[in-house]
């Protein structure tokens, strides 16, 4: 595996590869284990060394900033929730539950975790590494208890109870700095309100001043963010959430986007800073245009778990800019288990091996190499004990073994079409197959049969990129190893025999006799 330099490599790279971790359970099982507390600031080296020879190239951090006792109480107390965490933890008790991570009291690092200097100091070593830190930032709402809720009620959709003394649905009274008011609940227009949370307001223009000026506080402790819910702050969908237009307030004279203009006044600092948004409702191509370098691809997730290989190729069938920006998971803290929700680890197998080998970023989270069945519920530091299945853990350190090359960092990606083996057999139609090409370094061929029984196909392959008579198919996930006549391939394509959830990663070259 390549050596890492110490220069992040997220610019450097179309396919970087992006892990999880869920600060709070990671602190806590490394003190745990070490018999003393263990911080940020003094993560065991070793550690680190896994994250950077298995290829990492950037860490997200969920879970670092401080959180304040109302989230925590509402969190603890709230009915059902304590009933919720134990199907998770058994034994899970009051102490266990931190509230939620994305009820932010304030942009610091929480004091347990190590404060400012821990970060720093895990951020520095991370970079000796090659290897970037992402951080939080939510831009829908922050926590109840956060001061600029006294301090600054016009940054919030809010009420003047002297105007209107009925009390509106979906909100909480607070005393502030201008009067009492009624502030409303951070939420998302499909589902109830996020009781501890409270609502900005992009549409004010000094709360987005205030927000784009706390953005430009958060880059320069990491080297990017991952946006909670970035689509909750388009034009269009606040004005949905919040009324025909969008529950007008007093200050409301921003004009434009909030990402757009957000996006550009940090990068104007800060060129190299990398934006990742969470993003759902098809508005992923709507925020790469406002400058996100990445967006969540639930489509292609939802298409692997539920619809099947002809729903997966069609929608990697998209232009390649949008391809290459978009962030491919099988897991993260909102979505079950993938070990739980695919039933055998040969389908496990194939859905990895589909993310890990299409353009744009690679997410993993913390566990998913384990094959732990188990999610964590966010607003818990601690999580049940499962052993590693060895078997899963093998086969993404051999996959990420793989994709840690330069034909896969740099090369150019192609889906190759397919044809039936044999009239009336339609099985062809459940592979998966697409080309890697890096001139530099050589031409990598993907083929997966991405169905629970056996199938057949002819794969066409891009033979004007390949020298020689006889090509060599070296298989880097097993030990096949195929020499064709360039004049059969030519001729018929290359024919391919696979188990239910088969799969080829091979390295072409030309056959030397």
């Amino acid at each position: 595996m390549a050596k890492k330099t110490a220069q992040l490599r997220f610019s450097d790279t179309r396919h970087p590869v992006v892990l999880e971790v869920n600060t709070r359970v990671l602190l806590h099982e490394l003190s745990a284990g070490a018999g003393t507390s263990v911080t940020l600031g003094n993560i065991p080296e070793e550690l680190l060394d896994d994250w950077s020879a298995q290829g990492i190239d950037g860490v997200w951090l969920m879970g670092v900033w401080a959180t304040g006792d109302v989230g925590r109480k509402l969190a603890a107390e709230y009915p059902g929730m304590m009933e919720a965490y134990r199907r998770a933890l058994p034994d899970a008790a009051p102490e266990d539950v931190m509230g939620s991570p994305y009820a932010v009291q304030e942009y610091r690092v929480a004091a347990e975790f190590g404060g400012g200097i821990g970060l720093r100091s895990l951020r520095l070593r991370l970079a000796r590494r090659g290897i970037g830190l992402i951080l939080d930032y939510v831009s829908n709402h922050t926590a109840r208890d956060h001061k600029w809720v006294k301090q600054h009620p016009e940054y919030y959709i809010h009420r003047d109870p002297s105007v209107d003394p009925t009390p509106p649905q979906g909100a909480f009274s607070v005393e502030t700095s201008k009067g009492m008011r009624w502030v409303a609940h951070g939420r998302d227009p499909m589902f109830p309100e996020w009781e501890d949370t409270a609502q900005l307001n992009p549409k004010s223009a000094t709360a987005r001043a205030a927000m784009i000026a706390q953005l430009g506080k958060i880059a320069g402790m990491c080297d990017g963010v991952r946006c909670d819910m970035a689509m909750l702050l388009l034009t269009d969908v606040f004005n949905r959430t919040w009324g025909e237009k969008g529950n007008p307030q007093p200050d409301d004279t921003a004009t434009g986007e909030f990402w757009k203009e957000a996006i550009e006044t940090i990068q104007k600092e800060k060129p190299e800073f990398l934006f990742i948004a969470e993003a759902y409702w098809d508005r992923q191509w709507d925020l790469q245009q406002m400058g996100f370098h990445y967006t969540y691809d639930k489509t292609l997730y939802d298409r692997l778990l539920r619809e099947g290989a002809m729903a997966v190729r069609d929608h990697l069938k998209a232009e390649m800019a949008y391809q290459q920006r978009s962030l491919r998971f099988l897991e993260n803290h909102d979505e079950e288990r993938v070990a739980k929700v695919l039933p055998s680890e040969p389908w496990q197998f194939a859905a990895a091996a589909v993310v890990a080998t299409v353009p744009g970023m690679l997410l993993l989270h913390e566990g998913q190499m384990d094959g732990r069945t188990v999610r964590v519920p966010v607003q818990l530091r601690r999580r049940v004990e499962e052993a590693p299945n060895m078997r899963v853990r093998a086969f993404y350190q051999e996959l990420l073994n793989v994709i840690n090359h330069p034909i896969f960092r740099k090369g150019e990606w192609h889906l190759l079409s397919m044809r039936a083996a044999w009239h009336d057999n339609h099985t062809w139609q459940n592979f998966l197959s697409y080309w890697w090409r890096d001139p530099l370094h050589g031409q990598r061929l993907v083929v997966i049969n991405y169905a629970p029984h056996s199938g057949q196909c002819y794969v066409d392959l891009p033979l004007d990129l390949l020298e020689g008579h006889l090509l060599e198919f070296r298989d880097l996930m097993g030990s096949s190893l195929y020499v064709r006549e360039r004049s059969a391939l030519q001729a018929k394509g290359m024919y391919f025999d696979l188990p239910g959830y088969g799969l080829h990663i091979f390295d072409v070259a030309e056959a030397h006799k």
